[in-house]
């Protein structure tokens, strides 16, 4: 069964293909296959028209917005590089693409994603990103909570481990939304 997206109500969010972010090590797909397949994607999106949002995660430069509640295992703080936002130069930005910064993991926060998406009609997110687990799971839960139909992009995502890819892949993302392919979805929207 395909996937009958409606070209004029869908768009490509993609997650944290930045700069300092595709430099770590992903697992099951590695960062340049993530950032590869949504360059694909992108390119799909982009010619039939219909929106690119590229989304990453910017600090300021007295590290005042990051959050600091007491938790068990706290994020490691350490010295980004001045590029580590910079969005991959395989992505673009290209001219009508639009680019989100947000602060935390999730997309929606503290963002006009959702206000973008709703002035151009969008009823249907396709996914991607890294991290699977952090970046990408926390948008698409607060996606589903906003309405959106969700289509999660198995190859053009990744995680800091395949065991928490495969977890989100096969135990949240079903949940929410439908998780596909690169092919699937470039096929179903050039048909």
């Amino acid at each position: 069964m395909g996937l009958n997206l409606d070209r004029g109500r869908t768009a490509l969010v993609l997650i944290d293909l930045q700069k300092g972010i595709v430099a770590f090590p992903a697992e099951p797909h590695t960062s340049d296959e993530v950032v590869a397949q949504a360059a694909r994607l992108a390119e799909t999106f982009r010619r039939i028209s219909a929106p690119v949002f590229l989304v990453h995660v910017v600090r300021s430069l007295d590290g005042g917005d990051a959050l600091r509640m007491p938790v068990d295992e706290p994020m490691p703080i350490r010295d980004v590089p001045s590029d580590f936002a910079d969005i991959v130069p395989e992505l673009g930005p290209q001219p009508g693409d639009l680019v989100i910064a947000k602060r935390q993991w999730g997309a929606f926060y503290g963002t006009d994603l959702d206000l973008q998406l709703r002035r151009r009609g969008v009823k249907t997110i396709v996914l991607g990103g890294i991290s699977t687990n952090y970046g990408v799971e926390s948008t698409a839960r607060d996606a589903y909570e906003r309405g959106y139909e969700i289509v999660f992009v198995e190859d053009a995502m990744s995680a800091r481990s395949a065991s928490d890819h495969a977890f989100a892949l096969t135990r949240i993302f079903p949940r929410i939304g439908r998780v596909s392919s690169a092919e699937a979805v470039v096929a179903d929207l050039t048909r």
